[in-house]
């Protein structure tokens, strides 16, 4: 499938998405505390998140860092729709865009598991600090914040766990994954704690850097935006 196809594909499911979620809260309106505006909000943001984690051409290897590590930006409407919204709303932009790159999984899935932790471990912490501190000191401490919680849980559970998971559904041999990490980095002597210090840390710190500076780009322009759907948001 060609990247045009599956940003077609992405754009059709998400309109259809926002289609239902917007019936289904006309239909449930009394029942629901969930708002059209909340909903349709977090269904765009939950597409454009998909389309920057789903096709390829927004998702890119660094040539200091394995091949088999690529970095995706998705997470940067996961934070917007997180401050204007509220945390609920970033989790379900994560969750949205993880179920909807499931069947173009490479990994059996695994892979996108794992993206959805080292997402919700970026994402909600920033976004509960926020929500607490509603100014852009408190953006700058949230952000702070998730990116050493984001950077422990993946750094963490990368090494000792998704590794083993990583070998076994890409069939590959101890061996032949640590000379693909040695090609770049020769100090990467096995895959424990110099695969730990070498590549999950530096790897993830350069990416988490990149979403927040992006991030606080777009706050920057759009902040009184956010500011204004989030006190609406939270009088309803």
């Amino acid at each position: 499938m060609s990247d045009n196809e599956i940003t077609r594909l992405i754009i059709s499911l998400s309109i259809m998405l926002i289609g239902l979620v917007i019936i289904f809260n006309k239909i449930f309106k009394k029942k629901s505390r969930f708002t059209a505006k909340f909903i349709t909000g977090t269904a765009i943001f939950a597409a454009l998140s998909s389309i920057l984690y789903v096709v390829p051409i927004f998702n890119f290897s660094l040539p200091i860092f394995p091949s088999f590590l690529s970095i995706h930006l998705d997470e940067i409407p996961a934070f917007i729709a997180g401050f204007a919204y509220g945390p609920l709303s970033g989790f379900f932009v994560i969750l949205i865009k993880t179920i909807i790159k499931l069947p173009f999984s490479s990994t059996l899935c695994v892979g996108e598991l794992a993206d959805f932790l080292y997402s919700i471990a970026f994402v909600i912490p920033s976004c509960l600090i926020y929500r607490r501190m509603h100014n852009f000191k408190g953006a700058i401490i949230g952000f702070i914040s998730g990116f050493f919680i984001q950077i422990v849980v993946s750094s963490f559970f990368t090494t000792f766990v998704m590794l083993d998971f990583y070998m076994f559904v890409m069939g590959f041999s101890y061996d032949m994954l640590l000379n693909m990490c040695q090609a770049v980095n020769p100090l990467i002597t096995d895959l424990m704690w110099p695969f730990f210090g070498y590549v999950c840390v530096p790897f993830n710190a350069i990416k988490d850097l990149m979403v927040i500076i992006v991030t606080l780009i777009l706050y920057k322009s759009m902040h009184r935006l956010i500011d204004k759907i989030s006190y609406n948001q939270n009088k309803n």
